[in-house]
């Protein structure tokens, strides 16, 4: 018979887990503090390289900026938005609606992603970012009649040809230029309107990757990571830069595709054929960009459960896709050959010289840069968070046969963009400025933040803005 204190029951016996749970918190400090020390190392042997044999092309090694520390308009914009996500983010996405939440996640960002921009002022942070002659502004008015141009797109991709194409009109699909064409024909045309666009388009990526992580069932992860997503430092190259608007389309495509395959929206058919029509822009805005295949495959496998895999939407999806590839086909472009052309484009300008044995390791410490220690602190987690290890992210074991938990499907979700990010590395068509090129992939990884114990979120916050900040006050970066 009980007479008094705490009831002696099974359940009391778990008490002296708090030494393991520091032990998880010290690793992850550690993993930060690797990280850190991992950029440093490229730092310095870049600029000995740069400083020496000066191959690397690259004005702040290994990333594309010049050193020059400057306050501007959005600095105090930006310290303000990264003190309120610090302070209410996390409360506010455990218990807003979904359709809040949403919405809040990209107001949010957009507010993070507009103030850094403006820091650098707003000729040079917004309206002037897309207009310099490697840009894709300055090749607009060459499609006066679309039709003619794609037909005659591959012609101009090599240098040595007359009128060959401006850097990233030649380095990308139609897709990406026609974007701004479209812009322009509508009257949104010129520098100011493209780098809005870019912003307001780039920073829907959080939300995005917020509704598939719901959709795939990891709704009390997606509430953890959302504050994570908006103070993401890859926002410093999403404003302004229009692979922060290749980022959002191939988010969607990927938030589409997790709702069909799980039947969470009203008409699964549609939101597949969306999803379809969304891949097969992206790959016609990039060519690297058909490794986002990577993270669709994982959607597809997280989103079985107990059910079989979806065929139909995978159809869906696919026909989409043709629709849009057909298209660019009918229209005269081909995407196969352009690629080719592209790489041999690729070899003719400073690509030729940039060491693959420095910019191999080195690309990694860009994308951290983008991705940030919160992410890099997460992504130490993966394995026991996949393995369903209790205790190995914000407390949630394995939830039993047949179901994943939130934190698994997070973790495998952000191994696959990875292993994209691997296999675009070891390509060796990724040299160099790989904090913007990799945009669309880095910033899914501050996803894994959500594995972090719960009461360590604000602190690994102030770290994700901190970075940002520093990075754009010290440094003006190209994009």
């Amino acid at each position: 018979m009980e007479t008094s204190g705490t009831p002696a029951t099974p359940e009391a016996a778990p008490a002296p887990a708090a030494p393991a749970a520091d032990s998880g918190r010290r690793l992850d400090l550690m993993a930060a503090g690797a990280g850190a020390l991992f950029f440093a190392v490229a730092a310095v042997a870049g600029t000995l390289i740069e400083h020496y044999h000066g191959t690397l092309h690259v004005g702040w090694p290994p990333l594309l900026a010049q050193w020059m520390p400057h306050v501007g308009p959005g600095t105090l914009p930006a310290l303000l938005t990264a003190v309120a996500v610090i302070a209410y983010g996390p409360p506010l996405a455990a218990r807003l609606s979904w359709r809040r939440l949403i919405w809040a996640s990209w107001a949010a960002a957009l507010a993070w992603t507009w103030s850094l921009a403006l820091v650098d002022g707003w000729q040079r942070g917004v309206a002037g970012r897309l207009t310099t002659r490697h840009e894709y502004l300055s090749g607009v008015d060459r499609f006066d009649d679309i039709p003619a141009t794609l037909r005659d797109f591959t012609r101009h991709i090599l240098i040595g040809p007359p009128d060959n194409w401006p850097t990233h009109i030649a380095g990308h699909p139609p897709g990406a230029v026609l974007t701004f064409v479209g812009l322009d024909r509508i009257g949104l045309g010129g520098g100011a309107w493209a780098g809005a666009f870019c912003v307001i388009t780039g920073a829907s990526t959080a939300a995005a990757v917020l509704v598939t992580l719901r959709a795939l069932g990891a709704g009390s992860a997606a509430r953890a990571a959302v504050p994570f997503l908006v103070l993401a430092p890859g926002a410093v190259w999403v404003g302004a830069s229009a692979d922060g608007y290749f980022a959002a389309v191939a988010a969607w495509a990927s938030a589409l595709l997790a709702l069909a395959a799980t039947r969470t929206v009203r008409a699964p058919w549609a939101a597949a054929l969306g999803s379809g029509l969304l891949f097969g822009l992206t790959v016609h805005l990039s060519y690297g960009l058909t490794l986002m295949v990577v993270p669709a495959v994982a959607v597809l496998v997280l989103a079985r459960t107990a059910r079989p895999l979806p065929v139909a939407v995978a159809g869906l999806a696919v026909l989409g896709f043709a629709v849009v590839a057909l298209a660019f086909l009918l229209a005269g472009f081909r995407w196969w050959e352009a690629y080719g052309l592209l790489v041999e484009r690729y070899y003719q300008g400073v690509a030729r010289e940039r060491p693959y044995g420095y910019w191999v390791w080195a690309n990694g410490a860009s994308a951290l840069i983008a991705a940030g220690l919160a992410a890099v602190a997460g992504i130490r987690r993966l394995p026991a968070a996949v393995r369903g290890d209790r205790g190995a992210g914000r407390g949630a074991g394995s939830p039993g046969r047949g179901v994943r938990s939130p934190d698994r499907t997070v973790a495998l979700l952000v191994a696959a963009v990875l292993l994209a990010l691997l296999v675009a590395d070891l390509s060796g068509m990724s040299k160099a400025e790989t904090e913007r090129i990799w945009l669309p992939f880095t910033l899914w990884l501050p996803a894994a933040a959500a594995l972090l114990p719960a009461r360590d979120h604000r602190g690994w916050l102030a770290a994700q803005a901190g970075l940002a900040l520093l990075v754009n006050h010290l440094l003006l970066t190209v994009w």
